[in-house]
């Protein structure tokens, strides 16, 4: 059976964005030829779910390849209906049952890569397989918080945890 994963950077009090959706205090890790597993991690994943408003910002700031690239599905979690654009799906269905109807097909895993909202709804309903945190060294203060409140208790069991030379701890989780 497919796995559901989440792939994700937060800060050290637990934010994975600044007010505003400002990502730029992951600039602060950024190193030449390090991209922290990413790449090794991508090549597992044959689907994609990722918020509406996560998807307007990479659209933006990094292009529409960087999620449609030709090799996997998207699917863009929305509340209004949109055409399909090549392998992008905007989907505005119950999402619980779209994990469900995936997970139960043929191919690689899913990847959820946010944003929280989608993240909070998925672990509310005990679906997420995986968790890949990658810490920042960083103290935010304010932002938007990875973990909401309102969901269930869920014990998790550490699989490995990575130290990097920028500061970086990245912990990688599975659902016990």
């Amino acid at each position: 059976m497919r796995k559901l994963s989440v792939f994700i950077a937060m800060s050290v009090d637990g934010y994975i964005a600044k007010p505003n959706d400002d990502l730029s205090f992951l600039n602060i890790v950024e190193k030449e030829g390090e991209d922290y597993g990413y790449s090794d991690f991508i090549d597992t994943i044959d689907t994609l779910i990722v918020g509406r408003k996560t998807y307007e910002y990479v659209l933006k700031n990094i292009g529409a390849s960087h999620y449609d690239n030709g090799q996997r599905d998207v699917y863009v979690i929305t509340r209004t209906a949109r055409p399909h654009v090549g392998r992008t799906m905007f989907y505005s269905g119950d999402l619980v049952n779209l994990i469900a109807e995936l997970k139960s097909g043929k191919g690689k895993n899913i990847y959820c890569d946010g944003g929280a909202e989608i993240i909070n709804e998925l672990l509310k309903h005990d679906v997420i397989d995986e968790l890949i945190i990658s810490v920042i060294p960083i103290l935010l203060g304010d932002g938007t918080r990875l973990f909401q409140e309102g969901r269930p208790e869920q014990l998790l069991k550490l699989i490995t945890t990575k130290k990097f030379e920028t500061g970086l701890v990245q912990l990688h989780y599975v659902k016990k």
